[in-house]
């Protein structure tokens, strides 16, 4: 066992820690208030790489391994978890689902863009009637030759209205269940593809998510990933993936939480001395932690076993599951160190504690991650 970082990825995390500290830092309160996307802070992060850190270089990518692009996120995430999931979504949902399922002519149209930060792009599973159950796709893609016609809405889409390819799932034979979902690379713009409204969120208020509207949008035949029905395994294979990059933004949620609440509780005082010498709080601090420090390590274990081409559907969901739990409970006890101020915007753990809640949410809740688990327990 080997928990060493390369020069190279202590030099990515190093990296990454000072992007968030010099570029995302400033302002980030004022964008979360004004759920305004980090537009600029985007275009800085593709050019240095961190828009598609594991695509291979022919297609503009960094040619980094998962643990690099965890050890980012975990890094972008204690600073702005807004930033992150631009991040998160861009790297592990659409660069790799079509880096590792699409065909050489999309790579070559797609995915260099979106490598390179050029473009952005958005994953379009979620629908008003299919959350966690992803098999009930109730927008349609009708096959007419050479074409589809797609009609449907899709809910809660990171990157909606900012992104300019979108993948999207849709059914198109209904007869044969979830064999009968198709992926779908469509590009904004597209006659009969509507914006919805922009959501007003509890958190990661500074990403964009919007409800997407297609009318009887026409969609070429080449633009289909992988063989006819093959698009709800696509969907699964992508989103254990991106668990992982979730799970990593739950622990940098999480640890952000911790440097601030360690760091005031040496600078206040109370009853005479720093309150991190009052017991109460020196607890509570030992157990942050040690969570954090577990939590990390499982994150950094489905990565390694998605690096090393192992299954990583249950070292992720129990990273997911874990991590995502948390970042609520280290944002709760960092706002109680903080007390009164921690209830003030000024000192950023209420947004952190904001920001954590979706993370036992999106990408498969927490209880979607127990049945995978819990599925894999009754068959081992």
């Amino acid at each position: 066992m080997d928990f060493a970082l390369t020069e190279e990825q202590e030099m990515i995390k190093q990296a990454a820690r000072d992007f968030a500290r010099t570029e995302l830092l400033p302002g980030v309160i004022e964008r979360d208030e004004t759920q305004t996307f980090p537009a600029e802070q985007v275009k800085k992060l593709g050019e240095l790489g961190f828009m598609g850190m594991m695509v291979d270089p022919e297609y503009g990518g960094s040619g980094l391994d998962t643990l690099s692009y965890v050890l980012t996120m975990e890094e972008l995430s204690k600073i702005d978890a807004s930033s992150s999931v631009i991040v998160s979504v861009n790297n592990s949902l659409v660069c790799w689902g079509l880096e590792t399922f699409g065909s050489k002519e999309q790579k070559e149209k797609y995915l260099k863009k979106l490598a390179s930060g050029e473009i952005i792009g958005a994953f379009c599973l979620s629908e008003p009637e299919a959350g966690s159950d992803a098999t009930s796709q109730k927008t349609t893609a009708i096959d007419k030759g050479d074409h589809y016609i797609l009609n449907g809405t899709k809910n809660w889409i990171t990157n909606g209205n900012s992104a300019s390819v979108y993948l999207v799932i849709a059914q198109t034979d209904v007869e044969k269940g979830y064999k009968g979902i198709n992926a779908l690379i469509v590009e904004k713009g597209m006659p009969g593809f509507e914006m919805g409204p922009k959501e007003n969120k509890l958190g990661i208020r500074g990403s964009d998510t919007h409800s997407l509207i297609f009318n009887d949008v026409k969609i070429p035949k080449e633009n289909r990933i992988g063989e006819d029905g093959f698009g709800f395994k696509f969907a699964m294979k992508t989103l254990a993936g991106g668990r992982i990059g979730i799970a990593a933004q739950a622990l940098g949620i999480a640890a952000g939480a911790y440097d601030l609440a360690k760091e005031y509780a040496k600078e206040r005082s109370a009853f005479g001395t720093e309150i991190i010498n009052h017991q109460a709080i020196g607890f509570k601090l030992a157990d942050m932690q040690t969570q954090i420090q577990a939590a990390r390590y499982l994150v950094y274990k489905a990565a390694w076993d998605k690096d090393q081409g192992n299954n990583y559907d249950i070292s992720g969901a129990m990273a997911k599951l874990y991590a995502s739990q948390i970042a609520m409970e280290t944002t709760v006890e960092a706002v109680q160190i903080f007390g009164g101020n921690g209830f003030v915007k000024d000192y950023h753990v209420e947004r952190l504690m904001r920001d954590a809640k979706i993370t036992q949410i999106y990408e498969g809740t927490s209880e979607i991650q127990k049945m995978v688990i819990s599925r894999n327990i009754a068959k081992n």
